[in-house]
């Protein structure tokens, strides 16, 4: 059966987190790939991202080269100015806002931006994508404050045991 959102996945993400862990080791990638989909779209049947907002409320994505081109145009900016204003380097060197919340996240979790938004968050959060099983640390960070993330991988391991 599909696991529903709990009251309490937070907590219950961070109690299991060992076990995620675990389970991104040891399950058939392949076999885990081909059902991610199905388990994304059951996901957002459960999360109105609209309402939640953490992941543009405590990370930043990272904006590619074609993420800064994009987005500046829209805002009518320079590349420079926009690095500049919105922009730093992270330890890896990516670009990543230089702020938190995001800067373009609004009041109401609506995204200024959102249909010329960086591709990172365009594809959060990796939930039917092969990143998910073998990217394990993005995964398990993701785990942590996305729900929709958090009944991904609750329900890949009910449907596909390691």
């Amino acid at each position: 059966m599909k696991r529903e959102l709990e009251n309490n996945w937070e907590k219950r993400s961070e109690e299991r987190s060992k076990t995620y862990a675990r389970y991104l080791k040891k399950v058939d990638a392949s076999r885990a790939i081909r059902s991610l989909p199905a388990l994304h779209d059951a996901a957002f049947e459960h999360v109105d991202c609209l309402a939640c907002g953490n992941c543009c409320k405590g990370y930043s994505p990272r904006f590619k080269t074609p993420d800064i081109k994009r987005i500046s145009r829209l805002l009518n900016l320079k590349e420079s100015d926009f690095i500049h204003q919105y922009l730093r380097l992270d330890e890896e060197g990516d670009y990543v806002a230089h702020t938190t919340p995001c800067p373009f996240l609004g009041k109401d979790n609506q995204c200024s931006i959102y249909d010329d938004r960086p591709s990172d968050c365009a594809r959060f959060p990796y939930t039917d994508e092969d990143v998910f099983v073998k990217r394990p640390s993005i995964t398990l960070k993701n785990v942590s404050f996305c729900p929709a993330a958090y009944l991904v991988i609750e329900n890949l391991m009910e449907q596909l045991p390691a």
